[in-house]
């Protein structure tokens, strides 16, 4: 196994993944934090990097990139956007140097979509796509990518042709933190109420305009009939989701399999939802995606 010869770091609003890794893809030591851009804003960006290179001994000629909204208007260097249609080789080409560093830090930009009816943005999950659809010009691929803000990106020959962005999962914490759901909800256990949340998807998928009704109905359901509260929580989620795939499906060419690019308990979410509803999917874990995407990039930018 050769050495370490760079850093790949996945730098989210909310969090930071940093893996220590050799020209060939194999991960000599990792870390992760809670030190994403809001923290790091404060803190400092060089000093939260320095601390996790320090803490696994990186030489300090191993050179850094970096994918996520540290390359935000708010974060530590603005990386832009590539504009749709946006070849994934184009965001090879579009990494952005950190500017008196001690060591050669580059962060990789986002997709842009500038398109005054469907105006839209990513930033970090074009680095997942290159990772998980790699630089095949015959590609072709309908890919969900589940998150606080899931994604649904058309690509084709290698390109981003169009994306759209739902907060899904957001509303999903605003609904069962901050309204009168939050009571239906109190206590529910972590593990998944399959049936629950299965019909709250075909139900949501098969009306998503009754939406906000079939939301309220959590609440009267169980003071009128019961349930427990894990059922609640799996029904709005169920919901929510149903209703994103109604949008999300709609234009998909039905020959093409849906690319879904995630991880933990959203893979699980989303794999029971699309099986459901009968649609063929591929499924790529979202932390293997960023890694092979940072590896493409390192390999384009220092040629390893």
């Amino acid at each position: 196994m050769s050495g370490p010869s760079y850093v790949a770091v996945d730098w989210g609003t909310s969090s930071f993944r940093l893996w220590l890794m050799s020209a060939g893809g194999q991960v000599h030591g990792e870390r992760r934090s809670d030190q994403g851009m809001t923290a790091a804003a404060r803190t400092g960006f060089a000093g939260v990097l320095q601390s996790h290179l320090d803490e696994l001994g990186v030489a300090a000629d191993l050179p850094v990139v970096i994918c996520g909204m540290a390359g935000a208007r708010q974060g530590w260097v603005e990386a832009g956007y590539v504009d749709t249609p946006a070849h994934l080789s184009d965001i090879l080409k579009g990494a952005v140097v950190v500017a008196g560093q001690p060591r050669d830090i580059r962060i990789l930009p986002g997709i842009a979509q500038r398109d005054a009816a469907a105006p839209d943005v990513m930033r970090g999950e074009e680095t997942q796509l290159l990772g998980a659809l790699g630089l095949d010009p015959a590609h072709e691929a309908d890919v969900c990518m589940p998150g606080t803000h899931s994604k649904w990106v058309r690509v084709r020959g290698g390109t981003v042709e169009r994306f759209a962005t739902f907060m899904t999962g957001e509303l999903f914490s605003a609904v069962a933190r901050d309204t009168i759901l939050s009571h239906a909800v109190a206590g529910a256990e972590e593990a998944v109420d399959g049936d629950a949340f299965r019909a709250a998807v075909a139900e949501a998928y098969a009306a998503p305009a009754h939406s906000a009704n079939l939301l309220f109905r959590v609440r009267s359901r169980q003071l009128l009939f019961g349930g427990s509260a894990q059922a609640a929580r799996e029904t709005i989620s169920g919901t929510l989701i149903g209703v994103e795939l109604a949008a999300g499906l709609a234009e998909r060419e039905r020959a093409v399999p849906v690319t879904l690019i995630a991880s933990g308990r959203l893979q699980r979410l989303y794999q029971m939802a699309l099986e459901r509803l009968s649609i063929p999917l591929d499924v790529v874990d979202a932390e293997e995606a960023v890694r092979r995407g940072l590896a493409g990039a390192a390999a384009a930018i220092w040629n390893n």
